[in-house]
């Protein structure tokens, strides 16, 4: 889904650091047209006095400045990892603009230049800041997941899910997978990731339960300068990050109520503030949570928000365990050994009788991650031709 620059933009603070007055009013006029907030300069000292003192988005920088190169700021690190710097240059003094993205930079313009195509180059670098905070969450990709006989019910149910996804013109709703430990959730929330609407968008994966009580709102949300003691500098939160696509919650129950309802006001208004801040950021996400334990239980406790439980469970899906998939585990083995097999350089091996055997009378308390973990572990120290599991 293409969202419209002023829908993602709005509301950004955005630095103009240019000596020709006309072109700052001009470039001022269009940005605050389009719903942001604009400080402008013409100098390099007003420019490094303005960076000390605020936070900005974006910045867009001339090169030359009357009293002394734009560039300079980049080289002493004045601006915050957060901000998106764009330098504008005359026609012909392009080396300029060549230094200034080797010294981090993400664009550039050249005067002159419609004030039109602001909105555009914005957008660039703003996916482009998404997706190095993305990436810090990244994980590698994996095979598709393995449905086989046995969860047909809940392939079905992901194919429906998929169809909604491609009829919704407007954000999509949030998405609830349960199901026991090393089941397999975290592999069906990247195959609907991949194969929904969003596919070409930014995933996040975040395991709420790993993450500091005291930093997790910082994580989630961002945090502006000097929001808490080691607040050096601006950072953006992974909702932010996942903007136009999907961030995946694991383990979300782990979250604190307060941090709960955060995460609700952002699937019912598509906005968030980062700690510290006041400005309200608009975020187009695609949730996707997950559990091991009963929500419904849970929020009967009273451990978790009964508001945010029947917000999550309008689609709803369970990952049947592995003991009672029957078969299929032989057929889900064969596979994860042929990838194994490739992972270690090794030929394919196949299972012996009695290895079938022990797969099938096994209960699996991890599910797949332990029946991965066995297969990798008969493959690397059993010396026969066919895979028994005498760890079994």
């Amino acid at each position: 889904m293409n969202t419209p620059p002023h829908e993602t933009l709005t509301g950004l603070e955005i630095l103009i650091v240019e000596d020709e007055a006309l072109l700052r009013k001009q470039l001022t006029a269009q940005l605050e047209r389009l719903g942001m907030d604009v400080t402008g300069t013409g100098t390099l000292s007003g420019a490094r006095q303005l960076v000390s003192e605020m936070s900005f988005d974006f910045a867009l920088l001339d090169v030359n400045l009357p009293d002394g190169r734009g560039t300079n700021l980049l080289r002493e690190g004045a601006f915050s990892p957060n901000t998106g710097v764009v330098v504008m240059t005359a026609n012909g003094e392009v080396a300029g603009a060549v230094e200034a993205m080797r010294l981090g930079a993400l664009d550039y313009l050249i005067k002159p230049f419609d004030p039109l195509e602001l909105p555009l180059v914005m957008n660039r670098v703003r996916r482009s800041k998404q997706s190095t905070r993305a990436a810090e969450h990244r994980r590698e990709d994996e095979p598709g997941f393995f449905f086989g006989s046995a969860l047909k019910d809940l392939e079905t149910q992901l194919q429906r899910i998929l169809a909604a996804d491609a009829r919704m013109q407007g954000p999509l709703p949030p998405v609830l997978i349960q199901g026991e430990t090393g089941t397999g959730k975290t592999t069906i929330a990247r195959w609907l990731h991949q194969q929904g609407p969003r596919g070409a968008a930014p995933l996040v994966e975040v395991n709420c339960s790993a993450l500091p009580e005291n930093l997790a709102e910082s994580e989630l949300f961002g945090h502006e300068r000097g929001a808490f003691t080691d607040a050096r500098t601006a950072r953006m939160g992974l909702f932010e990050a996942a903007n136009g696509g999907t961030l995946f919650l694991d383990e979300l129950p782990s979250l604190s109520p307060s941090l709960q309802a955060k995460v609700l006001t952002v699937i019912e208004d598509h906005r968030i503030r980062r700690v510290g801040g006041n400005k309200v950021i608009r975020t187009d996400v695609r949730l996707l949570a997950a559990t091991n334990r009963d929500l419904r239980q849970l929020t009967a406790q009273g451990a978790f928000r009964e508001d945010l439980f029947h917000r999550l469970d309008l689609y709803r899906v369970a990952v049947t365990p592995l003991r009672d998939r029957g078969q299929d585990i032989l057929q889900l083995a064969e596979m994860l050994i042929a990838r194994l097999c490739r992972q270690h350089r090794l030929p394919t091996k196949r299972i012996a009788a009695a290895g079938q055997n022990r797969l099938l009378s096994y209960a699996w308390p991890g599910n797949v991650r332990e029946l991965s973990h066995e297969l990798e572990r008969a493959i690397v120290f059993e010396d026969h031709d066919e895979l028994v599991f005498e760890s079994l």
